[in-house]
């Protein structure tokens, strides 16, 4: 017997895979790409000429919409630049598209201690994958993240999870303030 797939309702699962698919047609070496999720309904009432680029999906109710933040402040890394963001109210959650090269676990062992060295000993290992994360989180705590392979980019196939990135759930929950 073979299951068929339920659809996915939720506005946060909604909104993730809106959001990936959306970083997924500009390619790929891109650079971090941050969103602000607000309640579609409220941003319609604000932009009502949106309307008409928006999938039948925006209409369920709580419907998120991403809002890409277009100018980040300047960082270091990842942590710095998360450490830098704070959200106002109108904002329901936020999500952050990533690229990352993984490793097999083994591979991971025997890497050099020097950072110059471990980085070039990844970027070169056989074994390696680009990956695409994508996080999305809400200030009340939902988590949905999605991992795009680019092995497998023509499928348009991506995993999807609430615990596949916990590190950057838990930096995006941090840009909501103290829980």
């Amino acid at each position: 017997m073979t299951q068929t797939p339920q659809p996915v309702t939720d506005p946060l699962t909604l909104a993730a895979l809106d959001t990936e698919r959306h970083v997924a047609r500009s390619g790929w070496d891109q650079p971090v790409r941050l969103f602000a999720l607000v309640p579609t309904a409220e941003l319609l009432a604000l932009e009502p000429q949106l309307a008409d680029g928006l999938a039948a999906h925006d209409a369920v109710a709580g419907a998120l919409s991403a809002v890409e933040q277009e100018e980040l402040p300047e960082a270091t890394g990842l942590e710095e630049l998360l450490a830098q963001i704070a959200w106002p109210d109108q904002v329901t959650g936020c999500a952050l598209a990533v690229e990352r090269i993984v490793v097999p676990p083994d591979a991971e062992r025997d890497l050099p201690d020097e950072d110059e060295a471990a980085l070039r000993a990844v970027a070169e290992h056989p074994s390696r994958q680009d990956v695409r994360l994508l996080v999305a989180v809400t200030r009340g705590g939902e988590a949905r993240c999605l991992l795009r392979q680019r092995a497998h980019d023509s499928d348009d196939r991506v995993a999807l999870g609430e615990d596949i990135a916990p590190g950057l759930v838990h930096a995006l929950r941090a840009t909501f303030g103290p829980e």
